[in-house]
């Protein structure tokens, strides 16, 4: 089996299977961060309530946008397995052709996975802690990115730079015009958020003249995805996918 692992600034994702399409998914926050000992003893835990045999693992990847947690997580699972984790980033080989020097990994497994899995056109919406939109062509050619706040960043800004406005519950409310403070933010933050990923779509697709597949993935991507017929797929593990799929095309 082989063990995944996607280390994002809010959480750290790990997946455990055969290949990229059977996947057994947790995630531990990546805040506050951990030592390797820490990290260490977690690992254990985890294995251990999902049932998982350490001694199956065989191969292990790690796709990070923290780089100072990189090392140290890869140091615990090799204390673990007796493993070298394979590293990956944008520069790893794969069949997608990007042309910045700056593209996180999560964007570039995000690529990945869409090419290798769907035919057409695409674009890969990430509800993470920023909210991400991931332009590839039907070759593999990367077209672009879109980056705004993440909701959950935008919902703490808001609570945190206002006096009288609470923490609120991502669902979304019974009316777009809220009747009570609590409503009106979860108006603002749910329906303001689809809005804005449907209108971003609808202008990618006239600028490009092209028609895409939109999946959809991130923690939040469940919320959003049956609130709008615009998303074709939400997976929540297609970064996982496309960590999986450049170990499987690297190793």
């Amino acid at each position: 089996m082989i063990l995944v692992v996607n280390i994002g600034n809010s959480s750290i994702r790990f997946g455990v299977g055969e290949n990229h399409k059977n996947l057994t998914s947790w995630t531990i926050n990546t805040k506050p961060f951990k030592t390797a000992d820490e990290l260490f003893l977690m690992f254990k835990n985890m294995y251990e309530q999902h049932g998982i045999d350490k001694n199956q693992i065989k191969g292990i990847v790690i796709g990070s946008v923290v780089p100072h947690q990189t090392g140290i997580v890869a140091r615990a699972l090799n204390e673990i397995h007796g493993i070298e984790a394979m590293i990956v980033d944008r520069n790893t080989k794969s069949n997608v052709v990007q042309h910045s020097d700056q593209m996180g990994t999560d964007l570039y497994a995000n690529a990945v996975a869409a090419h290798e899995l769907y035919p057409e056109n695409k674009l890969i919406i990430d509800f993470g802690t920023a909210l991400t939109i991931l332009g590839i062509d039907a070759s593999g050619e990367v077209m672009g990115v879109v980056i705004a706040p993440g909701v959950i960043t935008s919902l703490k800004a808001l609570v945190g730079d206002t006096s009288q406005l609470p923490d609120i519950e991502l669902v979304p409310p019974k009316s777009s015009l809220g009747k009570n403070t609590e409503a009106c933010m979860q108006s603002g933050m749910v329906y303001g958020y689809i809005g804005m990923v449907e209108g971003l779509i609808a202008r990618i697709k006239k600028e490009f003249n092209k028609d895409f597949y939109v999946i959809s993935t991130g923690g939040l991507g469940h919320i959003f995805n049956p609130l709008t017929d615009k998303i074709n797929k939400d997976d929540k593990l297609h970064t996982l996918r496309g960590l999986c799929l450049l170990y499987e095309q690297n190793v």
